[in-house]
């Protein structure tokens, strides 16, 4: 009768186990120096020696004649383990002996001295499928084990064996084993069962495999051929995979954004019997190679899964940035998880492609991520043209020339009012503050005869009564980034107070003042004061509490005193370069 690969090969001694020489150096220590514990616990991914690691350590600490640590096999008690007929030696499967009374059964038969052998062992596979109740009804004995009882636990998902538990236990990590030792393993398989596997042949299988020797020895039997060598196609071919050219041909396709090609490629690819999961699952490795290229150009050599070469990885990295890699591979990584629920599997490997293809249509965090840098890189390049102002015929008014008993000022205003910066700020008002801008010259001799305006009322020369700051602070809104403007907005954060031409911003707190106090934002909180209160106000930030609004509120300037409302107009220009005075 016919054995599987993965069972006539199993690894009968420390020795023969692959990959785990941290695990199995220990175990042949302490077997050969009779420091054995009572409870050890196995973890790691699927098929990489954790049951065989059990058995043979139960057969070794039983053996008569130990040979370094390792189990003869030839004695009565190791061939008898082997075979099933000693009874002392138990193995159990938890996900179908899940229950509370199966371990109390368990447990009433552990307290029995073993017959046949030294140590009574229970070797518990996928224990994490244990149940509550059950791991409770464990936890007493393997606190208190009686000298003749040894616990060996494996699981492939630690995270869910209780704390309890683990902390009972000797655990080992059974890391997944390199693809070298399994393409040396293979070869060696391979060599005695006359299969003729080549090397390419054993590097493809070992990649596949991912890390795990059983898998790689149940692939490498469903290719085998007798008759004939098992080369890298006739992996490919028994496999239903499409191969790393025609993978490689996919992705440059997608890169362009053909559509069409793609497509044809994949009912091309599907109408040789090739699966769409296993073509998908190519393509999120090669794309995780292009990632790591990128993200790792010097280190990350190692982590790739070299299933290309050279020059295809080049050029295609050369054709797809970090963050269009990023959202290949989030697609593919979705659509692979839907396709075990999915009613028809082809559709869904199409949609992907489309998705892929184009990612405009591709509404994800990913694929918004992936279309605003290609568009920042075409700005960078100079492909897309900025444009700073709206067309001239946008605003009609601005380009005719004003009636000539217009004064200069008010042309000037009327031509600024066209353009859009001040669209995008609150409109001027009618009379500026009574502040007066440090350094302007209220004479000046050079400027030509301008009819002087009519003279404010006291109730336009003040600043806005009350608390002027939640009103500044809301204007601020769209002109600012949102997180400082988070903190302005807050009048719990910051408050503001001004008096004697300068606008104090009151900070909670330390962080608060280092969020706020940046010259673009002081310059935006000025230009809003200027707008509110009139004038110019310099601004300073400090920490602390704000003095109440009757103490900080500007006073008013004298009802008699007269301001040339031309002054500011022109420090109003001279903060917004699109009013020009003539």
């Amino acid at each position: 009768m016919y054995q599987a690969l993965y069972r006539k090969y199993r690894p009968r001694t420390f020795d023969d186990v692959v990959g785990q020489s941290h695990i199995t150096d220990t175990l042949k220590r302490q077997v050969d120096t009779h420091r054995l514990s009572h409870a050890y616990l196995f973890t790691g991914t699927r098929g990489t020696g954790k049951t065989s690691c059990a058995k043979i350590l139960a057969r070794a600490v039983n053996c008569e004649r130990p040979v370094d640590g390792n189990p003869c096999n030839e004695c009565p008690s190791c061939q008898g383990i082997e075979n099933g007929s000693i009874l002392d030696v138990l193995e159990l499967d938890a996900a179908s002996n899940n229950g509370v009374d199966q371990v109390r059964a368990l447990r009433d038969e552990a307290v029995y001295t073993p017959a046949a052998v030294r140590k009574r062992v229970y070797i518990v596979d996928e224990v994490h499928m244990l149940s509550t109740a059950a791991f409770n009804a464990l936890l007493k004995i393997l606190e208190e084990p009686p000298e003749h009882l040894m616990f060996i636990l494996a699981t492939t998902e630690l995270h869910k064996v209780p704390a309890t538990i683990k902390s009972r236990c000797q655990q080992f990590a059974f890391k997944r084993i390199l693809p070298g030792d399994i393409a040396g393993r293979l070869q060696y398989v391979s060599d005695r069962e006359g299969l003729g596997l080549t090397g390419d042949g054993a590097v493809l299988l070992s990649r596949l495999a991912d890390g795990g020797m059983r898998d790689a020895l149940s692939l490498l039997d469903q290719c085998a051929n007798p008759s004939g060598v098992i080369g890298e196609e006739e992996v490919l071919s028994a496999l239903g995979l499409a191969g790393n050219l025609e993978t490689a041909a996919l992705m440059e396709q997608i890169a362009g954004g053909r559509t069409a090609a793609a497509l044809e490629t994949l009912a091309r690819l599907y109408g040789a019997g090739k699966d769409v999961g296993s073509l998908l699952n190519e393509l999120s490795s090669l794309t995780r190679d292009l990632l790591i290229r990128k993200t790792a150009p010097q280190g990350g050599a190692a982590l790739l899964t070299g299933g290309y070469d050279e020059n295809t990885m080049r050029r295609l990295s050369n054709l797809l940035q970090t963050p269009r890699l990023a959202q290949i591979l989030t697609r593919l990584q979705a659509t692979q998880a839907d396709l075990a629920r999915s009613g028809n599997r082809r559709t869904d490997a199409e949609l992907c492609l489309i998705r892929l293809c184009d990612e405009t249509l591709d509404g994800s965090p990913a694929g918004l991520n992936a279309r605003l840098a290609r568009l920042e890189d075409a700005v960078a390049s100079g492909v897309v043209a900025v444009r700073a102002e709206a067309p001239a015929t946008d605003a009609p008014e601005a380009v005719a020339a004003p009636p000539e008993d217009t004064p200069a000022p008010a042309r000037s205003v009327q031509q600024a009012a066209g353009k859009p910066p001040l669209e995008e700020r609150p409109p001027l008002p009618d009379e500026p503050g009574e502040q007066v801008v440090p350094g302007t010259d209220r004479e000046q001799p050079s400027a030509p005869a301008v009819e002087a305006p009519a003279p404010r009322s006291d109730a336009a020369a003040a600043p806005p009564p009350g608390d002027f700051w939640p009103g500044l602070a809301a204007s601020l809104k769209g002109r600012i980034p949102m997180g400082e403007y988070t903190f302005l907005a807050n009048p719990a954060m910051v408050q503001g107070r001004a008096e004697g031409g300068v606008l104090t911003l009151y900070a909670d707190c330390d962080f608060t003042r280092s969020m706020i106090n940046k010259p673009g934002i002081l310059n935006a909180v000025s230009q809003a004061a200027a707008l509110l209160l009139g004038g110019q106000h310099r601004v300073a930030v400090t920490v602390g509490s704000a003095p109440p609004v009757s103490q900080a509120a500007p006073a008013a300037a004298p009802a008699g005193e007269e301001h040339d409302k031309l002054d500011d107009l022109l420090a109003f220009g001279e903060q917004f370069d699109n009013i020009i005075i003539q």
